[in-house]
C-alpha cells in the first residue's frame, strides 16, 4: 500500500462544523481518480484542531467512499491515551493504516517520542507510517530515532521532508534511509514542491498535499517518476511552480482551502477557526494561478 500517491484532503467546514456532504464529494473525486490511498485528518485535513466524533465522522464517511483505494487515518494527539482511543475507532472503522505525528506543546525528547511510538505499536492491528513534519510539530527526527522507531513491530512507512535540491545529494540522502531502515519500510516524502525530485531519489510514495484537492497533476507526476520518465516528472512539478510559489508565501494549508473554495468543492472559510483562510487580494491570486495553469476540479 506505501507506495505512489497518498492523497491528503482537506477536512472541510461549514460554519464551522464537518461538512460531510463537501467531504464526502472529496473522498468521491480521490477514489474516481484512482489515487494509490487517501490519507484523512493529515495536516491538510486539520486533524488537531477537529473533535474526536468529527475525526470519527471523517473517518467513516472516507472509507464509506473511497471504494477500493486503501485509507490511511491520522491519529495524531498530545497524549499517547488519547493517540490509542483514536487508534481503536480507526481501526474499527475498517482504516488500512494509520498515520501518527508526535504532536508537542511541551517540547519532546527523543525517549519521549520513541516511547509514543513502542506504547503504541504494542498492540496495534494495522500498518503506522511515522509522520516527520518538523514545520508543524516542530520536533525533528534524527537518523538514530528513525532506525529505532522502524524496528517497532507494525510500522510501514516513514514520512520525511523535504530533500536537497541537488538531485545527486537527495538520491544519496534517500540511499542512506534505505541502508538504515528495514527493507519493509517504504520512505515517503512530502512537501510537494520537492516531490518529483523525490521520487526520482527513490522514494516510494509521495505524502501530498495537492492531491487531496487536484488529484491529476499530482498523478502525472507520480506516474512518470514511476515509470522512470525522471525528466517528465520534473516537467510536469515545473508546470505547477506558480502553485508552488503559493505553497511557499501563504502556506500549503491556506492555499489548498482557498482552491477548494474557489473551485466550489468547499463552502467559504472552509478551515477551522482561529485558522483564517487567504484575503480577498490573495484569493484573487490563486485564482489566477489556476485559470493560467488550466486547473479545474474534473479532468
Amino acid at each position: 500500500m506505501f507506495t505512489g500517491l497518498s492523497a491528503f484532503p482537506l477536512t472541510p467546514l461549514r460554519e464551522d462544523r464537518l461538512d460531510e456532504a463537501a467531504f464526502a464529494a472529496l473522498i468521491d473525486r480521490l477514489a474516481e481518480a484512482e489515487v494509490d490511498s487517501i490519507t484523512v485528518l493529515g495536516s491538510t485535513g486539520s486533524y488537531a484542531y477537529l473533535s474526536d466524533q468529527e475525526r470519527a465522522a471523517a473517518t467513516r464517511i472516507a472509507i464509506e467512499h473511497a471504494g477500493d483505494v486503501p485509507v490511511f487515518v491520522g491519529v495524531g494527539a498530545l497524549r499517547t491515551r488519547h493517540v490509542h482511543a483514536l487508534i481503536e475507532d480507526a481501526q474499527d472503522a475498517g482504516a488500512a493504516a494509520v498515520l501518527l505525528a508526535p504532536l508537542t506543546y511541551q517540547q519532546h525528547t527523543d525517549d519521549d517520542v520513541y516511547g509514543l511510538y513502542r506504547d503504541v505499536t504494542a498492540n496495534l492491528a494495522v500498518p503506522l507510517v511515522v509522520y516527520d513534519n518538523p514545520g508543524t510539530t516542530h520536533f525533528t527526527f534524527s537518523d538514530e530515532l528513525y532506525a529505532r522507531i522502524a524496528e517497532l513491530p507494525r510500522v510501514a512507512s516513514i514520512k520525511i521532508p523535504a530533500l536537497p535540491a541537488d538531485p545527486q545529494a537527495a538520491a544519496e540522502r534517500v540511499a542512506a534511509l534505505h541502508a538504515l531502515l528495514p527493507g519493509h519500510v517504504s520512505v515517503g516524502i512530502s512537501g510537494d514542491a520537492a516531490a518529483a525530485r523525490g521520487l526520482n531519489a527513490g522514494c516510494g510514495i509521495w505524502y501530498s498535499v495537492i492531491a487531496g484537492t487536484l488529484p491529476h497533476p499530482a498523478l502525472d507526476i507520480t506516474r512518470a517518476a514511476r515509470s522512470g520518465d525522471g525528466q517528465a516528472a520534473l516537467a510536469h512539478s515545473a508546470r505547477l511552480q506558480p502553485l508552488w510559489d503559493l505553497f511557499t508565501r501563504y502556506g500549503s494549508l491556506r492555499v489548498t482551502a482557498a482552491v477548494a473554495e474557489h473551485l466550489g468543492l468547499a463552502q467559504r472559510s472552509c478551515l477551522p477557526l482561529p485558522l483564517r483562510g487567504l484575503n480577498a487580494a490573495d484569493r484573487l491570486e490563486v485564482a489566477d494561478v489556476l485559470e493560467q495553469l488550466d486547473l479545474h476540479p474534473a479532468p
